[in-house]
């Protein structure tokens, strides 16, 4: 029987894949599909005939966002908590991660940014301590206790490699009582507060989390990715 709307097959696999894109990719996908143009007749053949296309199309869309949303808050992210930094203090290249010490993933991701470091002696790396599992606000306060000790990288491979924050902070050399007072101060409850407020805005939903220039990046994903990231915020 010949298909009295030979249309219909068209507008519906038109919307499937909006539909499938707002699962699969989130809303961005289904924007992009939707709102930029993409929908046009002969786009849309072309794309449902190369879907390796679609998840290209997300990221570009994502990085996208991320951009104009780094925009907003670029002095903030990249400017550390005072001695929060591993690396050069001066480095003209800069790393930020967002890290969490119960986090299993930031525990394999420091091997990364030391052998990154030592690499590179221009490289700043910005932690910003961002305690969302349970139990990691305590560490996250000594840490930055320790940073206002000048003693901070002390203690951040201290507590990853010993997992207890009273033990780690005397494993660093922390005068203890200084260290447990400011690690309650208004200055670290207003840091912690402040890296809570950055991961939103970057759409951050677990750690670790990185920027370095323009792009962000989120998971363990190893050294070379994210030295390859630096050259290339670098040559932009």
């Amino acid at each position: 029987m010949t298909d009295p709307n030979p249309r219909q097959p068209l507008r519906w696999s038109h919307t499937l894949l909006t539909a499938l894109l707002a699962l699969i990719f989130g809303f961005a996908g289904a924007a992009i599909w939707s709102y930029s143009g993409l929908g046009d007749s002969r786009t849309r053949t072309y794309l449902l005939a190369n879907p390796d296309l679609l998840p290209q199309m997300v990221s570009a869309y994502e990085a996208q966002e991320a951009q104009k949303r780094l925009a907003n808050i670029d002095s903030q992210v990249f400017t550390p908590f005072p001695g929060a930094v591993i690396g050069n203090p001066q480095g003209k290249r800069v790393l930020v991660e967002f890290t969490d010490y119960n986090c299993p993933y930031c525990a394999k991701s420091l091997e990364d940014v030391e052998r990154l470091v030592a690499d590179d002696p221009d490289l700043k790396v910005v932690i910003r301590e961002w305690p969302i599992f349970e139990g990691s606000n305590i560490a996250s306060r000594m840490a930055l206790a320790a940073a206002m000790q000048g003693k901070y990288r002390a203690f951040h491979e201290a507590m990853f490699r010993i997992g207890d924050p009273a033990e780690a902070a005397r494993a660093a050399g922390l005068d203890m009582a200084r260290a447990q007072a400011d690690g309650m101060s208004q200055a670290v409850n207003d840091e912690l507060a402040r890296n809570a407020e950055l991961a939103r805005t970057m759409g951050f939903n677990g750690t670790p989390a990185w920027i370095a220039g323009k792009q962000t990046i989120s998971g363990a994903v190893g050294y070379a990715a994210l030295k390859r990231a630096l050259e290339d915020s670098s040559a932009s």
